[in-house]
């Protein structure tokens, strides 16, 4: 189950999911109620969005309860299911972030990956715990570590099951802040909040920036090519504008996110 929740006021749009009796794992019906509720504070114009979870854990990954192997069509789930909806995340049109806690595993952890900015809690679980399953990593999970923790340690992760903590995680430069768990979720819809109240513009622009080193193998001088062009279109936003005047005003700016 996923609840929707926008909050006219501060622009922040809330997507929890909420089934912690399964630790919050994904059915293919769940993928697309979660698709539906992206679609939905998209349609709203939220100005920043906060993924979370219910219970004691953000999302244990895909639910597999009952589930018959001979019957099953893992790649149909990953590719036609998972991906869709990891990439519409991803090209989410505000700021998003995620408060990670307890288990965050699998399809849970591409839920993060898709996010632009993830605080976790300090006792997080996070990692690939599928060796006993004769599964492997999947949505992202491989990309993610062996571009941050190398090859070798990836491979030890696989191999052993073994979880890192939400501290160890910040640590080795997966995710953005580990904070304490009680502390997570307001100070998650706080950065949330400001982010809601900045330049929308200029922050997507940066996601682009970062996703083109990131997915393209941008080199630092075409990258640098790609920022003065990225900065030239924003000198056409009201923001940019807004910025300015604020600045040679000696006043705080009252960003529109346009």
């Amino acid at each position: 189950m996923i609840d929707v929740h926008v909050d006219s006021h501060s622009a922040v749009a809330e997507i929890v999911l909420n089934n912690p009796a399964a630790r919050n794992a994904l059915t293919e019906a769940d993928l697309a109620e979660l698709s539906a509720a992206y679609t939905e504070a998209e349609s709203a114009g939220v100005r920043a969005l906060v993924l979370r979870g219910e219970g004691k854990g953000f999302s244990a990954g895909r639910n597999i309860k009952g589930l018959d192997p001979a019957d099953d069509d893992a790649t149909d789930y990953l590719a036609n299911k998972v991906t869709p909806v990891l990439k519409q995340m991803s090209q989410f049109p505000a700021p998003t972030f995620a408060a990670v806690h307890g288990a965050c595993l699998g399809v849970g952890l591409g839920l993060a990956i898709a996010t632009d900015v993830v605080y976790v809690a300090e006792d997080a679980k996070i990692g690939s715990p599928f060796a006993n399953l004769g599964a492997t990593l999947d949505s992202g999970g491989h990309h993610l570590f062996t571009e941050r923790l190398g090859a070798h340690r990836t491979m030890d992760l696989i191999i052993t099951g073994d979880l890192l903590s939400g501290a160890e995680a910040v640590q080795a430069g997966l995710f953005s802040r580990a904070v304490p768990a009680e502390e997570l979720v307001d100070f998650t819809r706080q950065r949330a909040a400001s982010a809601a109240r900045g330049a929308t513009q200029a922050f997507l622009a940066s996601r682009r920036l970062v996703h083109d080193i990131r997915d393209e193998s941008v080199g630092l001088w075409a990258s640098v090519d790609k920022e003065n062009v990225e900065q030239g279109r924003l000198c056409s936003t009201e923001d940019y504008a807004e910025g300015f005047a604020a600045f040679n005003a000696k006043r705080a700016p009252a960003f529109a996110g346009r």
